[in-house]
C-alpha cells in the first residue's frame, strides 16, 4: 500500500509516497480502507522536524473510512463507516495511507450527515478541543478568551465552550470575526488588539501567543496551550498547562453525535490525491485556508 513518509526533515519536497505491505489487524484492532484523512498543522511540523525522529516517520493523524477487517474481540464489522485519531510524532504509518490499523476503542461511528471527506477533519481538532476544555475546568458563567479562534482547533472550542454556558471571545483575523461570532462566540478581538489585561477566567491559547495571551488570565486563572514544552512561565497564581492529545473512541463518538446536531462545523478548503501530498503540504505551508485541506486515497 502507499503511505506519506518523510525520512529526511525539510520543506513539502521532504514527503514521498512510500510503499508498504498492508497491514493486518491483530486482537482488539480493525483494519480501516482509508476514504480521507485531513492534514493538519502538526503534519508540517513533524515534517519539519520539530518533533525530531531518527527514523522514517508517517504522517497523518485524521481518518475516515470504511472497515475492512476486523480482528477477534472487537465489537466493530466490516462496513462499518468510522472516524478516529491517532496520535504520536514518531509512528512508522500515519493515516496518509490506504490503509490504517487501529485499536477498535479509538474509534468511532461517522457523522451519518457528513461525507467522509468532511468527517475526516473532525478526529483531531474536535478531540483536542474537548480535551482541552477538561483541562481548563471552567464553569458555566466563567469567561473563556481563545486566541486563533477560526482555526480548526478554536473553532471548535468556540463551538463546545459555547455550549457548555461559558463566556466565549474570540481572538483572530478582523476578516474572521463573522466566522467565529457565528459559532457561538460573545465577543471577538481583533488580531493586533489587546484583549482585556487580567480579565478572563481561562486562555485557550490556540494560536500559541505565550505571555501575550497569559497577560489576559486574571490572577489564579488558567492558561492552557497546544504545544507541551514551550508555556510560558506561570506568573499571578496562574495555573499554566499544555494539552498532549489523546485518542478517546468514547469522546470521540460523542463529538461524532454533535456534528449530526450541527454544534460542531467540518469545513474543507481543498482536496488533494494521496500522491500529491507533497503539493497538499506546499498549500497549507502558503497559509490563508478556510479550513482543512483533506488527502483522498
Amino acid at each position: 500500500m502507499r503511505a506519506a513518509t518523510v525520512a529526511r526533515f525539510g520543506g513539502p519536497d521532504a514527503v514521498q509516497i512510500t510503499e508498504h505491505p498492508i497491514p493486518e489487524p491483530g486482537p482488539g484492532q480493525v483494519r480501516i480502507k482509508v476514504s480521507a484523512a485531513a492534514l493538519n498543522p502538526v503534519d508540517a511540523a513533524m515534517r519539519s522536524g520539530v518533533f525530531g525522529g531518527e527514523t522514517r516517520i508517517g504522517l497523518g493523524f485524521d481518518v475516515a473510512g470504511t472497515v475492512d477487517i476486523v480482528g477477534p474481540g472487537t465489537a466493530w464489522s466490516t462496513g462499518d463507516r468510522v472516524i478516529a485519531l491517532v496520535t504520536g510524532h514518531h509512528k512508522p504509518l500515519g493515516t496518509h495511507a490506504d490503509y490504517v490499523v487501529l485499536d477498535g476503542d479509538t474509534l468511532a461511528p461517522a457523522p451519518t450527515t457528513l461525507d467522509d471527506v468532511h468527517a475526516a477533519t473532525l478526529p483531531l481538532n474536535t478531540s483536542t478541543a474537548a480535551q482541552a476544555l477538561r483541562l481548563l475546568s471552567l464553569t458555566p458563567g466563567q469567561s473563556l478568551l481563545v486566541t486563533g479562534a477560526a482555526g480548526g482547533v478554536g473553532a471548535h472550542t468556540v463551538e463546545l465552550a459555547h455550549r457548555r454556558g461559558l463566556e466565549v471571545t474570540g481572538l483572530d483575523s478582523a476578516a474572521s470575526g463573522e466566522y467565529v461570532v457565528s459559532r457561538g462566540a460573545d465577543h471577538f478581538v481583533a488580531r493586533g488588539q489587546t484583549p482585556t489585561a487580567a480579565g478572563f477566567d481561562g486562555v485557550l491559547d490556540a494560536a500559541g501567543l505565550g505571555p501575550d495571551a497569559l497577560a489576559a488570565v486574571r490572577d489564579g486563572g488558567v492558561h492552557v496551550g497546544l504545544w507541551p514544552g514551550q508555556e510560558p512561565r506561570s506568573e499571578r497564581g496562574i495555573r499554566v498547562d499544555a494539552l498532549s492529545v489523546r485518542a478517546d473512541g468514547a469522546l470521540l463518538t460523542e463529538l461524532s453525535c454533535l456534528a449530526d446536531e450541527g454544534v460542531l462545523r467540518a469545513r474543507v478548503a481543498e482536496t488533494y490525491p494521496l500522491h500529491s501530498a507533497a503539493a497538499a503540504h506546499a498549500r497549507l505551508a502558503e497559509g490563508g485556508l478556510p479550513g482543512r485541506i483533506v488527502l483522498i486515497p
